[in-house]
């Protein structure tokens, strides 16, 4: 087996927990640095953030401000709010990255698989009739064709005219 070393991943990794912080509440916190941050898209209970260490391009997730571990915990308001932003995403995906597929989906505390167990997240990635190839199935590795600054770029763009279109 090969093995491809990320050092770069540790700080993230291990960052918030060593900090004693949650890494969403941190983002939630810091404004200012949304392009640092990856922020998509902010509203009134949750933003939309890219994955820094995606599994396609595209790959985001609607996170609510609320610091909660259930997703029984965070308010109607917040999950109604949540699920908009996840259809929306959705659309706007489809429209940028013209996907086969879509994945949608939430791991609720660390047995589940959560990378951050104490503050849901919800999933939403576009998928692609042969996206798990040779190198991701054997190589264990991950090849995207686009930097994230461009991904964070193309989907501020959608999500402003979808919001324009709303109005």
């Amino acid at each position: 087996m090969d093995h491809v070393w990320s050092p770069w991943r540790y700080k993230y990794l291990t960052g918030a927990r060593e900090a004693g912080g949650c890494i969403f509440c941190s983002i939630a916190s810091t404004l200012p640095d949304d392009d640092v941050n990856l922020v998509v898209r902010r509203e009134k209970h949750n933003f939309i953030v890219l994955n820094r260490y995606p599994y396609t391009s595209g790959h985001l997730m609607v996170v609510p401000y609320a610091h909660e571990s259930e997703l029984g915990a965070i308010s109607a308001e917040c999950a109604a709010e949540m699920m908009l932003l996840a259809r929306t995403a959705e659309v706007n995906l489809r429209g940028v990255y013209r996907p086969d597929g879509m994945n949608l989906g939430m791991n609720l505390g660390e047995s589940a698989g959560a990378g951050v167990a104490g503050h849901i997240h919800l999933h939403v990635l576009p998928r692609w009739a042969g996206d798990t190839n040779f190198m991701t199935t054997v190589g264990e590795t991950r090849v995207l064709p686009e930097e994230l600054s461009m991904t964070l770029q193309r989907l501020r763009a959608a999500f402003n005219e979808t919001e324009k279109e709303q109005s």
